[in-house]
């Protein structure tokens, strides 16, 4: 819609309307829209040129869709009954980033089965079991596995905002989509925790449901790497998988056994996803992808306007 407006020497101009910025971008949590493109021709060891970590990386991807969609759902089931104005714009930013999240990893999941891995069939499993999660176990515990699992992409996100030299190991095209998913999980990392403190506030819940999801998250993962590396003639090379293995989980050098700290966090009572404070880091991390004319996605970036970057 257009507004007009008369100027000082009788005449009627026409002023452009300014675009309503999202709800969520009003409180930080802008849902932006990038639309990513990867082709056949994409790198398939896009990760340190590694056939193991490449393929468990597009292990996580393949989760994604399905995944970021049962989040949704387990936060918007609550929706309606939140009173805080804030937390209800906190939730629209949630649903808004995690939607854009699901729509990118696809495409990148897509690209990934044109290479002849089977994501296709990773993400029609996953979605099964999903369905099955969402069929028989109560909201409470479905928004418990929610909370569950967005502490552990949080504490992934964290890590690979900080640590550059893990960020220099991908290829440029997938280092922008990792980066851009791993900045918008630390700015809705405490939406769904709010939300369950005050929908449901059980702190036994709450651990018990931990628990449970990683058990059965390292079961699904392990199982769907194991099909990928299959399909990629890698399962049986056992001196590349022992490296890879090491890089991920020796100790306080592993890439993810180091979180363990963070990760084990979770299970005091008094925890808040804040406590692992990183404002600082997403205001350094908006800067370099978003900031106007420098930003390295500033150009790629589809609405500008509804997430408040002119």
């Amino acid at each position: 819609m257009n507004t007009s407006v008369s100027n000082n020497i009788g005449h009627t101009t026409t002023a452009p309307a300014t675009k309503k910025l999202a709800l969520g971008a009003t409180v930080n949590i802008p849902p932006r829209r990038l639309d990513f493109e990867f082709s056949t021709d994409s790198e398939r060891y896009y990760y340190d040129n590694n056939p193991y970590l490449s393929s468990f990386l597009t292990t996580l991807s393949s989760l994604f869709p399905a995944g970021e969609s049962f989040f949704v759902e387990a936060v918007r089931h609550y929706r309606e009954r939140i009173t805080d104005p804030v937390l209800k714009a906190q939730v629209a930013g949630f649903i808004g980033q995690e939607a854009m999240h699901s729509k990118e990893h696809q495409g990148f999941n897509d690209m990934a089965t044109r290479q002849g891995y089977p994501v296709d069939k990773l993400d029609r499993d996953v979605t099964k079991l999903l369905d099955l999660v969402q069929k028989t176990l109560p909201k409470p515990v479905q928004l418990a596995a929610t909370v569950a699992l967005e502490h552990y992409t949080a504490i992934i996100a964290e890590m690979l905002l900080r640590d550059a030299d893990v960020q220099q190991k991908f290829s440029v095209e997938a280092r922008h989509l990792w980066l851009w998913h791993a900045l918008e999980e630390n700015e809705h990392k405490t939406v769904a925790y709010d939300v369950y403190q005050q929908m449901v506030g059980s702190y036994g819940l709450r651990v018990a449901t931990m628990a449970l999801t990683t058990v059965i998250f390292f079961a699904v993962t392990f199982a769907f790497h194991t099909r990928m590396l299959a399909a990629d003639g890698q399962l049986f090379k056992f001196r590349q998988t022992w490296q890879a293995m090491k890089y991920l989980w020796n100790g306080k050098k592993g890439v993810f056994s180091r979180l363990l700290p963070q990760y084990l966090d979770f299970f005091k009572p008094s925890f808040h996803p804040k406590d692992h404070d990183t404002d600082a880091l997403l205001a350094q991390w908006k800067e370099i992808l978003f900031a106007k004319e420098d930003g390295v996605l500033y150009e790629q970036l589809k609405n500008k306007s509804a997430v408040g970057v002119h």
